[in-house]
């Protein structure tokens, strides 16, 4: 690995950790770019998928304020996760590279469409049921544990789904929802890069440049995401979403 290299995947590193706290879809950077490196999908995959965990826990630390008084229903969601994160590690790990690769861009529209309707759709759940709805419901977990399958097998764009999932399942401000979804897709990676490391061949050099610089991105990404409308917020994610539908086809 030439220096030009092993910098070009620690500012790339940083980038993903970045987008990771503030949207998702760190991965749509780094993934590709292992490849375009030369590296083999499933070491490509893998080494990345480690390599991003520090950069959610310091996106997660930086979001403390936001998940204050979240305890309650992160804990049974995180649980959700760490399941739906070992189902999609194993899959990944036993099925081939296609599989998943026809239905991702679907589940990506889908999660924006919600996204952008999550207002009105919200609302109307809300009449539905006639009571807030802020815990981790069933219907919360079961959405999550999906996320988290997808997750543990790939994870590109993990964010989005998350935010739409619980934009729909919990009634909250969308900023303490994307605090809880980089505490949630963080329990995915962290589960999964467990599983990776005994079973799976990892580039540890990769993996430890992309997770230094996550570890800064990560910050920076709490930092800007706070300062963020949820408007804007909003259409930042229908944004980087279409781009990642755009990569993916």
């Amino acid at each position: 690995m030439t220096v030009l290299h092993a910098a070009a995947i620690f500012a790339v590193g940083i980038a993903a950790g970045t987008v990771n706290t503030v949207v998702g879809s760190g991965t749509l950077l780094t993934f590709p770019t292992l490849l375009a490196f030369g590296y083999a999908p499933l070491v490509a995959n893998v080494s990345n998928n480690i390599g991003l965990v520090p950069g959610t826990v310091s996106g997660a630390w930086g979001y403390r304020r936001l998940l204050a008084g979240q305890r309650a229903r992160v804990l049974p969601l995180a649980v959700a996760s760490t399941l739906g994160g070992i189902i999609g590690a194993v899959l990944l790990l036993s099925l081939p590279p296609s599989a998943f690769a026809a239905i991702v861009p679907v589940f990506i529209a889908v999660a924006l469409l919600l996204i952008v309707a999550q207002r009105p759709i919200s609302r109307w759940l809300a009449t539905d049921r006639g009571a807030p709805r802020t815990g981790a419901s069933a219907s919360a977990r079961l959405g999550v544990a999906c996320s988290g399958v997808y997750g543990g097998y790939f994870g590109a764009a993990q964010g989005i789904l998350l935010l739409a999932i619980l934009g729909l399942t919990v009634d909250d401000e969308l900023q303490r929802l994307n605090a809880a979804k980089v505490v949630l897709a963080g329990t995915v990676n962290c589960v999964a890069g467990v599983i990776f490391v005994f079973v799976a061949h990892v580039n540890w050099a990769v993996a430890g440049l992309i997770a230094a610089g996550s570890l800064l991105g990560g910050m920076f990404g709490a930092r800007f995401g706070q300062r963020l409308s949820p408007t804007v917020l909003r259409w930042l994610i229908v944004i980087v979403g279409v781009v990642a539908i755009v990569k993916l086809l």
